[in-house]
């Protein structure tokens, strides 16, 4: 993703969630000391990885558990959205990516990773006491940052980490991108997770269609 491309779109999430770029880009400075060449991997695995292969993309909706059931995971290459991992972990199920802001159950996605899972860790304004807590927990990460990208911190678009899967995914050349666990209506989430779910269809709408 063009940094140029997403920016627009970044300062109109800014501004309807109420969040700091200032925070975020702190976020990205903080989790870039902390990746280095003996717990990180290069972006080129995620290629190498997803270029060319059917992905499915899981949410963690409540409905996730339900839809595993009715796909074969084995057609797939799976890319998980933060605690969508316990449920394929719980399958004894190792996702292939995982694309986390360290706010689910984040003892399934260490032990995910300690079993081969890539983690694409997100520095964002709020969650800079997780990268401090949980980072130096894991191997094989992948930086990432919805602000300005760094050296080692990549910004491969989107807000949340659902629609950060399917960026993902788009941006390494998936063949094909499937979705389950997506719920962008449910009625039980706060308003705040009410305004991300309506982002997330958004960006994952304007990305399938190459409204970018």
């Amino acid at each position: 993703m063009e940094f140029e491309k997403w920016e627009p779109i970044y300062s109109r999430v800014l501004e309807d969630m109420g969040f700091s770029r200032e925070d975020d880009e702190r976020a990205a400075i903080m989790l870039s000391h902390m990746l280095d060449p003996s717990n990180s991997v290069e972006p080129s695995v995620l290629g190498e990885l997803i270029d060319g292969r059917d992905v499915l993309v899981c949410g963690n909706a409540p409905t996730l558990r339900t839809e595993l059931d009715l796909v074969d995971l084995d057609d797939y290459l799976l890319v998980v959205a933060d605690g969508a991992a316990s449920a394929l972990i719980e399958r004894d199920v190792v996702p292939d990516v995982i694309v986390t802001d360290l706010d689910g159950d984040v003892e399934k996605e260490i032990l995910a990773n300690s079993r081969g899972s890539i983690v694409v860790v997100h520095a964002h304004g709020d969650n800079t006491d997780k990268l401090e807590k949980y980072v130096p927990l894991m191997q094989d990460m992948i930086g990432s940052t919805q602000s300005f990208p760094l050296s080692n911190v990549y910004n491969f678009g989107g807000f949340s980490d659902g629609d950060r899967c399917v960026f993902l995914a788009k941006e390494f050349g998936a063949a094909s991108i499937t979705l389950i666990g997506f719920d962008f209506t449910d009625p039980e989430v706060t308003s705040i997770k009410k305004k991300k779910l309506n982002w997330a269809k958004k960006l994952i709408d304007m990305i399938i269609s190459d409204d970018f």
